[in-house]
């Protein structure tokens, strides 16, 4: 058996051509439709280079090229790179040359930003450049570029590829708990079998074959998944994908609007949606409760990725009550760990209590599991990755041993309960999960501090009411300098993405650090929870003490309202 993604979305293709696969506003595609189409894409790329294990960029929103980019680097054994369309140029450059990128696939909107940063990579063979209806078509630059109805255009329909392997590679980039974004390798059987369908996610029993999906698909009309996050998100990709293996139509919104996503659940009587956390659900469900949509074709909910806070499950409880509603946690480095059902009036543990998935455990710092009332670090065995691209020193610290067998330990804090159900704590470092972005501290730090007037900053989470955490900095002015917060502020923004600025600033006449010079994390939480801010929104009153919450596949912040 070939348990290889291309694979079994061909099998999809073959069993229901002519049902729709994806809606993205008001475009559709039929399974033969995206299958010709995705075939013509991977005969373009072929024909400037790419093979088998070459890594293919996407740098894009929501679309159906997007969909098809996957589905067509799959198809050739090459693996495609996410890359957040919110990165400026030198985390672009960043992701280019760390990936290894041969190939990217990009929005026109963001030509300028690729031809700024071409030149620096000189093995890129080619560009293909979605048409996203930013304008006329502007120049592609000194390094030239295919459009993509071109590229289509150019190549065959044909499904001619050579046979793949279960062990093809499939990759997706994180950030926040590695320090800069780093891509999790995984094989195809494995990502499958823990985040593509390949296991009944209620049960956990694996699935019997490639065939499976396709054959449940052929029992039904199949069901109507809208996919609320950006593709670019691990959880959206797999999610997508598993759906289009059993036959599915998925619809996709351009952007993140929770009206309009009401709107596209009536119009296209949708019946299952994927939410990442409070930062899609909250501002859904308030839209619900204010516009009198219908709503009655959904019948399931799915949140991951981030926190679902207990305020806002009751929320969608009491407001939706005929609705099926479930939180999963997992985290890019394990796949699915567990699944819970959110129900009106439940008891509320603090972070998500969930029955554990398959070879899920929780270890003690001696990698002993531990037993009820306890805390450790979630782990996960059987399926799993095979660690970090380009880094084996992290890709060592990422697994642990337990009696012979393997186990992938992302740093999540989980505690297990007497009924054997396990609570998700949060992240155990000092990673900021912002509405299931992670972000890394001292990339923002840096940045604040290679501002001139700035002496010192650090940066940490604080508690906000829909997005879990968002970014705070405390900053120390160099000597006799009057801080300017709104030039620091565009002088950050201009050098990483919007949803890593901080959103509260705390001006101070020193940074608080240990003696060996190491940045001091509960002077900075007492500090803010006893100081109003210099800039900014003030932080909840709840302590700020273990806040980091539950880490997951990375969501652009474009995905949010902004604020």
């Amino acid at each position: 058996m070939a348990m290889n993604i291309a694979d079994l979305f061909e099998h999809a293709a073959d069993a229901f051509p002519e049902r729709v696969a994806v809606i993205c506003g008001e475009r559709q595609v039929t399974y033969r439709e995206l299958e010709q189409r995705a075939n013509r894409l991977a005969h373009h790329l072929a024909g400037i280079g790419v093979g088998p294990g070459n890594h293919v960029g996407l740098y894009a929103r929501n679309s159906i090229e997007a969909i098809e980019t996957l589905i067509a680097v799959c198809k050739l054994r090459a693996v495609a790179v996410n890359i957040n369309y919110r990165y400026v140029e030198n985390e672009l450059r960043y992701m280019l040359a760390d990936s290894d990128l041969v190939a990217l696939v990009h929005d026109r909107q963001d030509t300028p930003r690729v031809n700024a940063v071409r030149a620096s990579m000189p093995g890129l063979l080619g560009t293909v450049v979605i048409d996203d209806g930013s304008g006329p078509g502007p120049d592609l630059g000194p390094g030239g570029g295919t459009g993509y109805p071109a590229a289509l255009a150019s190549a065959a329909p044909d499904r001619d590829f050579p046979a793949r392997s279960n062990d093809d590679i499939y990759v997706i980039y994180t950030g926040g708990t590695t320090g800069q974004p780093k891509g999790v390798m995984w094989r195809h059987e494995d990502i499958w079998r823990t985040l593509g369908g390949g296991i009944d996610f209620m049960t956990g029993q694996p699935l019997a074959d490639e065939w499976e999906q396709s054959r449940r698909g052929l029992e039904s009309a199949g069901l109507v998944r809208l996919c609320s996050a950006p593709i670019i998100h691990g959880a959206a990709q797999v999610a997508t994908l598993g759906a289009l293996f059993g036959g599915d139509t998925v619809v996709l919104p351009a952007r993140f609007d929770a009206d309009e996503i009401w709107r596209q659940i009536d119009r296209h009587k949708v019946n299952v949606m994927l939410v990442i956390g409070d930062a899609m659900a909250r501002p859904l469900i308030e839209a619900y409760r204010a516009g009198h949509y219908d709503g009655s074709s959904l019948v399931a909910i799915s949140s991951s990725a981030a926190l679902f806070s207990p305020a806002v499950k009751e929320a969608c409880a009491a407001a939706l009550p005929n609705v099926f509603i479930t939180e999963a946690i997992g985290s890019t480095e394990t796949g699915f760990t567990g699944i819970g059902m959110v129900t009106a009036g439940a008891e509320q543990r603090g972070g998500p209590t969930v029955k554990p998935g398959p070879d899920t455990v929780v270890l003690d710092e001696h990698d002993r599991p531990v037993g009820p009332g306890q805390v450790g670090r979630i782990a996960r065995g059987g399926h799993m990755p095979l660690g970090y691209y380009r880094d084996p020193v992290k890709t060592a610290k990422m697994f642990a041993e337990v009696d012979g067998k393997r186990y992938a330990v992302p740093g999540d804090l989980a505690r297990v309960e007497t009924d054997g159900s396990v609570t998700l704590l949060g992240r155990g470092n000092t990673c900021v999960n912002s509405g299931g972005e992670k972000i890394f501290p001292e990339e923002v730090e840096g940045v604040l501090k290679s501002h001139p007037d700035v002496f010192d900053a650090l940066v940490i989470g604080v508690p906000d009411e829909r997005l879990g955490q968002r970014v705070a900095a405390l900053v120390q002015p160099r000597d006799g300098q009057l801080l300017d917060l709104d030039a620091l502020t565009r002088h950050v923004r201009g050098q990483i993405a919007g949803y890593k600025v901080p959103r509260s600033i705390w001006v101070v006449e020193s940074i608080g650090r240990t003696a060996v010079g190491k940045a001091d994390y509960k002077w900075a939480r007492r500090h803010v929870t006893s100081h109003p801010p210099s800039a900014g929104p003030r932080p909840a009153a709840a302590p700020l003490a273990g806040t980091a919450q539950p880490g997951g596949a990375s969501l652009p912040a474009g995905w949010r309202p902004a604020g």
